[in-house]
């Protein structure tokens, strides 16, 4: 063990000392995360701290395996699509049962996604539906979703956790704390208790049998699993090697390496894994509206810097507008975006009339090359925007710093105060990031760069409603190296998945999905 190792380890466990709540025994399976969502409710929350709970307490039609690309059968064992592509009949499994011993029908199907879609519900994600006719029942055990026009990221969509299936009865009983008080579904653990931020208890589902088929077991293994939240970082990692948790995937950058090499801990990592980092430029802002200023900040800022400084090399730069490794990524448009090329952002920057002033900083028109950025502070952002800022200061451009606690970014990220924020999201398919940020329907938010344009709409709608999939691919490439060229982002990193566990725990795969690592948490044991 290296003397970092050895310093952490002691600082993290004279920590634990003042924390004997995360004293280990025999059982639960227990799992470290550093944050809490503020409900559980599938339809009402985005956070991915939500997600990756309640895929484990809930299940879906469909599922996703482990390349993020193949959708496969799970609570549907098989489906037919319509040629038009408007019409999906689902063939459900007749064996599944809520935590209650409920039998699941047809019926429970069409209420789950239809209260999804409800305006009465008010759900964030109700347009990742597709645009719904009717969904309903045939018998028992047929359920047809029948859409107003084809979407060809349905089935995708349905894998995601908001389309969870959930027990009519628990929810108008609970009503708004539905999620909060109390749950019932069919997933693989049932709902014991949630202390918020401090702890989520799930325990098995007795009758659970129909785990998808990515997995070898189709039924959980591990009697009780606990969730803590532990948000400092040399608590939790301290906590890992003292096996006083199992898992976390939330493991602090810096210590990966160091972990890697503490015997009887095994490090992951999820290939696959999509969730990535941008910095976005709000074009109907008198400075960011410049397609001059957009190129030469792309030109100035230097990823692959940002990815070994601020990452420890555990992030993966984007040279691209999305990850090379989704569902219709578009090779060609990666080659429009620029290269990191100071001296060139500077030329661009003379070339448009942007001339350095007595500062420094550039000016035209009387107009400094000024700008303001919003972010939420979190481990990285503070590390990454300052390396910006000082990339950009190079070439002539200030740019001013504002970053604010999650409990209130979300907040100041809707004023529209700001000329360039940054943020993080998850996502499956091009047609899925593109239509989340870029059609003029989803501004003011999350299009919160306010880029309307109705060549970039059409191509969008295009890609959503093919049902041909080279026709998708087509117009999603297109879509990419409109943007790329237009310089909207500059598309940073992509995070790295890694999953830490402990030598008593066997089965550990990294999943991902939604930014959960272990998606239903099958194929999990405890040796101990």
């Amino acid at each position: 063990m290296t003397m970092f190792a050895r310093t952490a380890l002691a600082a993290g466990l004279s920590l634990l000392g003042l924390v004997p709540a995360l004293a280990q025994t025999k059982a639960p399976l227990t799992i470290l995360r550093v944050i809490d969502a503020d409900r559980y409710d599938p339809v009402r929350s985005t956070a991915t701290a939500a997600s990756e709970i309640l895929f484990m307490l809930a299940d879906t039609l469909v599922s996703l395996d482990f390349d993020m690309k193949t959708v496969k059968p799970f609570l549907a064992k098989s489906w037919t699509r319509s040629e038009d592509g408007r019409t999906y009949t689902f063939d459900l499994r007749q064996d599944v049962k809520f935590c209650d011993g409920r039998a699941m029908t047809a019926e429970d199907v069409v209420y789950s996604l239809k209260r999804w879609i409800d305006p009465a519900t008010r759900s964030p994600v109700a347009n990742r539906a597709g645009k719904v006719k009717d969904i309903r029942a045939t018998d028992d055990h047929t359920v047809v979703y029948e859409l107003q026009e084809p979407f060809s990221d349905l089935l995708y969509q349905l894998t995601q956790s908001f389309g969870s299936i959930v027990d009519k009865n628990t929810v108008e009983k609970l009503e708004q704390n539905f999620g909060v008080q109390g749950f019932n579904a069919t997933g693989p653990y049932c709902w014991v208790s949630w202390t918020p931020r401090q702890d989520l208890v799930m325990k098995k589902n007795p009758y659970y049998i129909w785990g998808p088929p990515i997995y070898k077991n189709p039924k959980p293994e591990i009697d009780q699993i606990v969730w803590k939240v532990v948000p400092e970082a040399n608590t939790l990692m301290a906590a890992m090697q003292a096996r006083q948790a199992d898992i976390t995937y939330y493991p602090p950058l810096f210590s990966i390496d160091t972990m890697q090499r503490v015997p009887g801990l095994k490090v992951q990592q999820q290939k696959d894994y999509i969730y990535d980092v941008f910095f976005a430029f709000r074009v109907n802002k008198p400075v960011s509206s410049d397609p001059a200023i957009r190129r030469a900040a792309n030109m100035a800022v230097n990823k692959d810097a940002i990815a070994k400084a601020v990452y420890f090399g555990h992030g993966t730069p984007l040279h691209s507008l999305l990850s090379p490794t989704v569902l219709d990524y578009d090779a060609k448009a990666a080659t429009l975006m620029p290269k990191f090329d100071p001296a060139g952002a500077a030329k661009v920057l003379d070339e448009a009339g942007w001339t350095p002033g007595p500062d420094g900083i550039r000016v035209k028109d009387g107009q400094k090359a000024s700008f303001l950025v919003y972010g939420i502070r979190d481990d990285q952002n503070p590390r990454i925007s300052e390396a910006m800022q000082a990339d950009l200061r190079k070439v002539g451009i200030d740019m001013r710093i504002q970053l604010w606690d999650a409990t209130v970014a979300w907040g100041k990220l809707a004023t529209q105060e700001f000329d360039a924020f940054m943020l993080s999201y998850p996502y499956g398919t091009a047609t899925e990031a593109l239509s989340l940020y870029f059609k003029s329907t989803q501004a003011p938010t999350p299009n919160r760069m306010n880029w309307k344009d109705e060549k970039t709409d059409g191509l969008i709608d295009a890609a959503a409603t093919a049902t041909d999939p080279a026709k998708r691919r087509e117009a999603n490439a297109e879509t990419q190296r409109l943007l790329t060229a237009a310089n909207v982002w500059i598309p940073l990193v992509t995070r790295q998945l890694w999953v830490v566990s402990g030598d008593r725990v066997e089965g550990v795969r990294p999943h991902g999905l939604y930014g959960a690592g272990l998606y239903k948490g099958l194929d999990l044991s405890l040796k101990r």
